[in-house]
């Protein structure tokens, strides 16, 4: 079916179950479209395999179709990994294949980044390519050889930390999420499949696909990430491949420890090119310039991207949280609740308000660690006295429960860099908790719990902070001599990644109980809303007002009285309901500000969807 008919555009359903929202990307094989899944009520990514050539040959048809629904194949077996874009299913519709894929949110590909926001540092290209290289191996380890790596098909996309490029993503085994974004794609009858610039000479001159010919062209992936440019870069791709085959390609002037690197990785003769086990260990040798006993991948402050502490451009990552030190009371905000300053109570100690660079810094910092924000609490007790459950640093006298509300002090007031010193807060609301406790992960002894724990708090609150706009897991670890005190658990935490969380989170929410700041909405929570002023968490089985859909953030230099009268319309953009199943012709796009999102620099707006005259929705809605 030809590429643009009326037949295949917005508003067409696939397999009876796809509704196509909007076009995504285009490239040489077809189209990716952004879908919602009419069954499940999610939003995944289609693949569309278009022939623009009406008069092209039935076996070259054939074979692209076959390559697709085999690429599919390969991509599905990697299924899970944490590096690769998820392959869902393999459908037909109308005599050809359709591929639907995971739905990445907010991400920008690497070649576009650059673009936009100039070279990366050493190390965060190095933290990249350590992400990649492992979807790499993964894929050479069940014979998949991936044959088109380049910038265009690495995603970057804010993770759970906040931090905005965090999550590295591999794409398209013939399955991108934005297609060759403009790229010529070479596929011959030789099978020669690949983009010109990043091709292994010897894929260039008719040898096979192989795992150093794609660690080649993760050599020039990465040259390009911190240099700027490809390093066969020419005006034409027949320049380009030729300048792969005999010619050394440009000098490095910003690679600095990841030159030797990329130098070792542009070796023509593959026999002589750096292994994948060289190559990991070279990369995290610049990624964690001293050894760090529990992340292999923590990146080097001195080697932050000049770009770090600059918001991202839309479409945005989900941050937000307010700043430290202040606590919630409802006041006016356009659309929604203001947080005011208020005197700590007694006791109190105090927290400085970190800067958001700052912020930014420590989710990167945390990337390494599972979840990317927990730490460990493993100070010793002294001899003498009854052990503290998590030792001196963490100051508690007694184990953490469930529902605990948390304030945490930070060494230097710089948030999740090494071991907080903790305080309850027995309202959950009063002192503007910083976290609360949401699980618990057991353990026979402190070695185990030291080892073992902080993944298992990472499971098990992963489905809450996912909906949550702006926090991080942290593992309370028991020290050796507090296990038994602890009751032989780790109490899992989830804190806001960039200020307190200003009320009781997930579960420990009352139906009823009024919304004191956005940092407690979460995805899917349905709202009713007396008054501009004042929302109040409801059940979304019956009337509501409004139902939470998800999170976007304004520009820097947009001001709080500026977010009151922007926001709908930037929600609107990002979060659009009708890409949640919402009839346009009946919903709209609301949103709801925070003053603590200001006071943080976070600029965070929750986005929500109601109904265009004003009326109540019912449980039975999408």
């Amino acid at each position: 079916m030809p590429s643009g008919s009326p037949t295949s555009g917005v508003g067409r359903v696939i397999a009876g179950r796809y509704l196509l929202l909007n076009q995504l990307g285009s490239g040489g094989m077809g189209h990716v479209w952004l879908a919602h899944d009419q069954r499940l009520a999610c939003e995944v990514a289609l693949k569309e395999i278009v022939f623009r050539d009406p008069a092209e040959a039935g076996h070259e048809r054939e074979a692209r179709v076959a390559r697709a629904r085999a690429e599919a194949r390969h991509a599905a077996g990697l299924r899970g990994h944490p590096h690769v874009v998820t392959v869902h299913d393999v459908l037909e519709h109308e005599g050809l294949p359709w591929i639907v894929m995971e739905y990445v949110a907010g991400a920008v590909d690497l070649r576009n980044l650059v673009e936009q926001r100039g070279p990366l540092a050493p190390a965060e290209c190095a933290r990249i390519g350590l992400a990649v290289l492992d979807a790499l191996t993964a894929g050479h380890e069940r014979g998949v050889m991936h044959r088109d790596v380049k910038p265009a098909n690495i995603l970057l996309a804010p993770d759970r930390t906040g931090s905005p490029y965090g999550r590295v993503l591999l794409t398209d085994y013939g399955i991108s999420v934005q297609p060759d974004a403009g790229e010529t794609r070479y596929t011959l009858a030789s099978a020669l499949v690949g983009t010109a610039g990043y091709l292994a000479p010897e894929r260039v001159t008719g040898g096979p696909p192989t795992p150093a010919a794609d660690l080649f062209s993760l050599g020039c992936t990465l040259y390009q990430g911190v240099e700027g440019r490809g390093p066969f870069e020419r005006e034409s791709h027949l320049a380009e491949m030729t300048a792969v085959v005999v010619e050394e390609p440009r000098p490095v002037s910003r690679a600095g420890a990841l030159g030797p690197v990329l130098q070792a990785l542009l070796e023509k003769d593959p026999a002589r090119r750096l292994t994948s086990v060289e190559a990991e260990a070279a990369l995290s040798r610049i990624v964690t310039p001293q050894a760090d006993p529990f992340a292999r991948t923590q990146t080097d402050l001195g080697s932050q991207p000049h770009w770090a502490g600059v918001s991202p451009p839309p479409p945005p990552p989900p941050p937000g949280g307010g700043g430290f030190g202040v606590a919630a009371t409802a006041a006016p905000a356009g659309f929604g609740p203001l947080v005011e300053p208020v005197p700590r109570g007694p006791g109190r100690r105090r927290r400085t308000r970190p800067r958001v660079l700052q912020s930014v810094i420590a989710g990167l910092l945390g990337l390494a660690l599972a979840g990317g924000g927990v730490w460990y609490a493993m100070a010793q007790q002294p001899p003498g006295g009854e052990a503290k459950p998590y030792g001196d640093a963490v100051g508690l006298d007694r184990p953490l429960k469930d529902g605990d509300c948390v304030l945490a002090d930070w060494p230097g007031a710089q948030p999740f860099r090494g071991t907080p010193r903790l305080q309850l807060d027995p309202t959950c609301r009063e002192q503007a908790p910083d976290g609360q406790v949401m699980a618990f992960a057991e353990a026979a002894n402190a070695a185990e719990a030291r080892q073992e724990s902080p993944a298992a708090c990472e499971e098990l609150t992963r489905e809450l902070r996912g909906r949550l706009a702006d926090v991080r897991g942290f593992a309370v670890v028991p020290s050796e001599a507090g296990f038994e005190a602890a009751e032989r658990r780790t109490a899992c935490l989830v804190l806001g990644a960039h200020g307190p969380v200003h009320g009781p989170l997930g579960g420990h929410r009352e139906l009823g109980s009024a919304f004191a700041d956005t940092a407690t909405m979460q995805r899917r929570d349905c709202l009713k809303v007396p008054s501009n002023r004042n929302a109040r968490l409801v059940s979304c089985d019956g009337p509501h007002d409004e139902q939470v859909l998800g999170f976007t953030r304004l520009g820097e230099d947009v001001t709080l009285p500026e977010a009151r009268t922007e926001s709908d319309t930037a929600c609107a953009r990002d979060i659009p309901p009708r890409e949640y199943g919402f009839d346009p012709s009946v919903y709209t796009a609301g949103s709801w500000t925070s003053g603590s999102a200001w006071k943080s620099g976070t600029h965070f707006v929750v986005c929500t969807v109601r109904r265009q005259n004003g009326g109540t929705m019912e449980g039975n809605e999408p």
